[in-house]
């Protein structure tokens, strides 16, 4: 998984790709300084135009130094690394970069929950030894390529690495979306939208509508209604190999499908979603090796009181 590039001189240039939640203050003064250590290290650091633009702003004349580079067209190849410092939000929108170049991130959380972060805020001490040791480990995340059909003909091609979501344009009435599971047909929804989510994604929206966690181990896609009028109307878990597609149904308003809350398209009456597992994983940078069941009651803070535990024999 380690990327390298090379400077004139032959010897390894390395490259981190940083991403920044720039209205959060306290997130800002984190990269400033992260990058500051980083570049005393020798090791280059790049950010996107706008973020570059924000964190280089008045930074020349205090201590933190000149900021990062600009990151240019084909910068992020050569990353090693895709340090994030922000919530969960920073954190997809940074998949986009990380996806496409197949380079592990690593979460320094600056925002509320930040489950999908590997690092709370206190920890960036921990995140910059991590980065100049390269003393880290990656664990692949299963992602979800989505497109939609509209007849025969393929209008849109993406991927979610939490979920799809197909959601109701018109804050009145329903949509009427067709559940179908590997070519079978399954039930037909009146509901205000339909979630397909993957394991990452199960603490995300699939949370809130009531459906089932699942450990980031565990290969499988998720199938969640959104308000459902329909007697059968629970969440599904179903094999990762499978094909779930949703079909508008001619008579119902239009709706929306949208990936990770950052990318959309407009859905017509008639047009068919399908979500499947992409091939292509993303990849998440670990520090240490955290059970997800820790995670999960760290996170959200659930009552452990009382537990005694037993000792292997």
């Amino acid at each position: 998984m380690e990327s390298q590039c090379r400077s004139e001189g032959g010897e390894e240039m390395r490259r981190i790709l940083l991403i920044t939640h720039t209205g959060r203050k306290a997130a800002v003064d984190v990269a400033r300084r992260l990058t500051k250590s980083l570049q005393a290290a020798g090791i280059e650091v790049v950010a996107p135009e706008q973020e570059q633009r924000e964190l280089a702003q008045g930074a020349e004349s205090d201590r933190y130094g000149p900021g990062p580079s600009v990151l240019s067209a084909g910068a992020a190849t050569g990353a090693e690394l895709v340090v994030v410092v922000g919530g969960d939000g920073t954190i997809l929108r940074a998949a986009e970069f990380a996806y496409e170049e197949a380079i592990p991130m690593l979460g320094l959380n600056l925002g509320h929950v930040g489950f999908l972060a590997e690092v709370e805020s206190t920890g960036a001490d921990a995140v910059l030894d991590a980065v100049i040791k390269r003393d880290y480990r990656v664990e692949e995340r299963l992602v979800l390529r989505v497109r939609a059909w509209r007849e025969n003909d393929l209008l849109w091609d993406n991927w979610a690495l939490n979920e799809a979501a197909i959601v109701k344009q018109d804050a009145h009435g329903m949509i009427d979306v067709l559940l179908e599971i590997d070519a079978h047909p399954l039930s037909r929804w009146g509901c205000d939208g339909v979630v397909v989510a993957t394991p990452t994604g199960s603490t995300a929206y699939t949370w809130s509508l009531g459906g089932p966690v699942v450990w980031p181990e565990v290969r499988a896609l998720l199938v969640a209604p959104i308000s459902a009028h329909a007697l059968f109307s629970r969440s599904l878990v179903v094999d990762p190999n499978s094909k779930v597609a949703l079909e508008i149904a001619p008579s119902s308003p239009g709706a929306s499908i949208l990936c990770d809350g950052q990318r959309a398209f407009a859905l017509e009456p008639g047009d068919r979603v399908e979500a499947t597992e992409s091939g292509t994983p993303l990849y998440f940078a670990r520090l240490r090796e955290a059970d997800f069941t820790d995670r999960i009651v760290a996170k959200f803070r659930l009552p452990i009181d009382g537990w005694r535990g037993r000792s292997e024999p």
